[in-house]
């Protein structure tokens, strides 16, 4: 099978050199790869002028629009490969990344897509952890992450992570990133209306944690500076979130996950009850979040109904 890998980047040529250089000693040769850069990006044009192509067969795509979603979609749209793998600038793929992956679509024709752990070093220190439930979807709407700290063997899964992801370009076929995910950079959740749009098609998706990439989570140049708060982020993020569980959830459950969202909530997604037991100890913060929270499912309602 033929296999393309795509990378976005934007101002992180330290970032890009890293996450080449591993490509470049995996076990399963890449046979194409596509880095997206933005054109007003002169860090990076600097470093792909200078840099030395040897041994890997690269080539480059420009964007102009904001957002990782048009840098992917120019990237699906030049890729040839029978198998379409995505990693970020800032991660270091493991030697066997392109090898495990590639085993699991040749061995069940009915595998969509194919992701693992991100293993995520916060400078040198590695973030801990070991959960069995990962990429999941709960019935009444509640996602579960924890890509980052997955344990276990291989399985299947609803949502797989964008930092460590593959599709079959079959599964695949026209589709393309959602371009109403909100955001001039990361735009949070992008993955999960991609991701389910496929299962919803019939596809297997697979998680497997022995397909690893280290992740080194670096700066960002939009609003979602990750472990901060920031409303427009937090809005941005729940917004995305809440279209695409709105698009792929049956009415009943539909109307539960909205209850649900806004009477209880996550440590991430405030409803009333999450801000009640956050509130000792952040006050103002806590309100600040839920109304964030609030106004994001109110957003993200408004874009489903207008789809």
């Amino acid at each position: 099978m033929k296999i393309s890998v795509i990378v976005p980047t934007y101002q992180r040529p330290s970032d890009l050199s890293r996450c080449l250089a591993a490509l470049k000693r995996q076990n399963r040769s890449v046979d194409e790869l596509w880095i997206i850069v933005r054109d007003t990006d002169n860090k990076t044009w600097q470093f792909l002028e200078e840099y030395d192509r040897e041994d890997l067969p690269l080539h480059v795509a420009t964007v102009t629009a904001t957002g990782v979603i048009a840098a992917m979609n120019i990237g699906l749209g030049s890729a040839t490969g029978d198998i379409v793998a995505f990693t970020d600038d800032d991660a270091a793929s493991h030697c066997d990344w392109l090898e495990r992956i590639e085993a699991y679509y040749l061995a069940d024709e009915k595998v969509g897509g194919v992701g693992g752990r991100d293993w995520v070093y916060h400078g040198s220190k590695l973030e801990e952890g070991a959960r069995p439930i990962v990429g999941k979807l709960q019935w009444f709407g509640r996602l579960i992450g924890n890509h980052h700290i997955g344990s276990g063997g291989g399985r299947e899964v609803d949502v797989l992570k964008g930092v460590n992801m593959s599709f079959r370009r079959e599964a695949i076929a026209d589709l393309r990133f959602d371009q109403r995910m909100r955001g001039s950079g990361a735009q949070v959740h992008f993955e999960v209306v991609f991701s389910l749009t496929i299962k919803q098609k019939g596809w297997k998706l697979i998680y497997d944690p022995q397909i690893a990439v280290d992740h080194y989570p670096a700066q960002r140049f939009d609003e979602d500076q990750r472990n901060s708060f920031n409303p427009e982020a937090s809005i941005n993020a729940i917004h995305n979130e809440t279209v695409a569980l709105l698009g792929y959830l049956p009415p009943v459950r539909r109307f539960v996950f909205l209850l649900w969202a806004i009477a209880i909530g996550t440590s991430e997604a405030f409803g009333i009850l999450q801000c009640l037991r956050y509130l000792p100890k952040d006050r103002t913060r806590a309100t600040q979040k839920l109304w964030a929270c609030w106004q994001g499912r109110w957003q993200g309602w408004q874009t489903w109904q207008r789809s």
